[in-house]
């Protein structure tokens, strides 16, 4: 295709109307983002817009000015009697390896600098499982990357057309067709079945016996967290019954659920299983601890959990990336709604003596005024007062 033929009103009119699209869309973006933009952000957005479509009509401008000057130039050409034009096959080839070139130092910058930007050392048992599978299945990808760009450029600047090479017309060939069917699907059966049995290993255990089981619950805009109180039973919950005090809706018709206690903190015990039961309350939640590769969306009505066990300790983690301030943190990974930035809690990574001890200082769900709200007698009181009873008909 000539130069010539790429420049036409048609396309410019196109690329104008995808310009004003794509900036109209980044200032109802920018509108959405925040519903208290003041009169100084609105015309700095206004400013950003017009600043990319003189952008955009400057650069339409340099390109209409080369595609004259390379059309004065064939003019000249034809005026003195030169056969030979500009070769554009030469140029597109020149073109494919410089495209070739920068592409290789893109994906090297977003190597050294993104790459720094990834997730964390794991901190968590499965987590090496799950970083081992990404690095396997990011390696055999770059692989096939780089040599299929390296090829589909370079063929097309080694092989492009000159006045001494025609091109050959290959419509089929099977041994090319097998080749490029077989291998694919055998790498990818092979990636495929390592990341079935790693999640499989990972996922594949609803065994409560021997775990510490923690409620997590999202709601906008925050996480509750609830702990077994001494008999590790967690007692059930029914939305039907949240109120103001009883924001989980606990249902105190279950006994499992008076010894139930409340905690701001996710305090958990080094090399332990923990059950993160996770539920919502409004919308679709996600909770997400990435030092712990644990990501689990929190659907209203759809109970869910996952179980991991916690690697190193936050005071470990501290000395690793020497930063005494640092602390493990859960997460939500959906945009909920406009407090979704709140939805974040400390997790506190711990010995097992240190966690039995935290336990102690923690307050049961069922506080006063919830007992006054339900109508509840005080459990220790009720227990004197049927022991009383007995051993007056005694």
């Amino acid at each position: 295709m000539g130069f010539k033929n790429f420049i036409n009103s048609k396309k410019l009119a196109a690329l104008t109307a995808v310009m004003m699209l794509g900036g109209t869309n980044l200032l109802m973006a920018q509108t959405a983002a925040s519903s208290e933009i003041t009169d100084e952000q609105k015309s700095q957005a206004l400013t950003n817009a017009g600043y990319y479509v003189l952008l955009f009509l400057l650069i339409c401008l340099v390109v209409a000015i080369v595609g004259r000057i390379l059309k004065v130039y064939e003019l000249t050409n034809n005026l003195q009697g030169k056969k030979a034009g500009t070769n554009y096959n030469k140029v597109m080839g020149t073109l494919f390896l410089i495209f070739l070139a920068f592409g290789l130092v893109g994906a090297y910058w977003s190597f050294t600098v993104q790459g720094s930007m990834t997730l964390p050392e794991a901190a968590s048992k499965h987590g090496v499982q799950i970083d081992h599978m990404f690095t396997t299945t990011t390696v055999f990808t770059m692989f096939v990357f780089f040599v299929t760009q390296i090829l589909l450029f370079g063929f097309a600047f080694l092989y492009k057309s000159t006045a001494k090479r025609k091109a050959h017309f290959l419509p089929h060939n099977n041994t090319i067709e097998k080749v490029w069917t077989i291998v694919p699907a055998v790498v990818l059966t092979v990636l495929v079945v390592f990341g079935f049995t790693t999640w499989r290993s990972v996922m594949n255990s609803a065994e409560v016996k021997g775990d510490i089981n923690i409620d997590i619950t999202g709601h906008q805009f925050a996480w509750e967290l609830r702990y077994p109180g001494k008999d590790g039973k967690l007692g059930t919950k029914n939305y039907t019954l949240v109120t103001g005090l009883n924001n989980l809706g606990i249902d105190y018709k279950d006994k499992n659920s008076f010894d139930d206690l409340k905690a701001d903190t996710l305090v958990i015990p080094v090399n332990k299983s923990i059950r993160l039961n996770i539920l919502a309350q409004d919308v679709i939640h996600s909770v997400y601890m990435p030092y712990f590769r644990v990501q689990l969306n929190a659907v209203p009505g759809l109970p869910t959990f996952f179980k991991f066990v916690p690697t190193v300790t936050t005071a470990q983690m501290r000395e690793k990336l020497n930063d005494q301030t640092f602390e493990y943190k859960v997460y939500c990974a959906k945009i909920c709604g406009g407090g979704h930035y709140n939805m974040q809690k400390i997790i506190r990574v711990v010995s097992d003596a240190e966690y039995q001890q935290w336990l102690t200082t923690l307050k049961p769900y069922l506080s006063d005024p919830l007992k006054k709200e339900l109508k509840l007698a005080d459990a220790g009181q009720q227990n004197s007062e049927v022991k009383n009873r007995l051993a007056l008909n005694n």
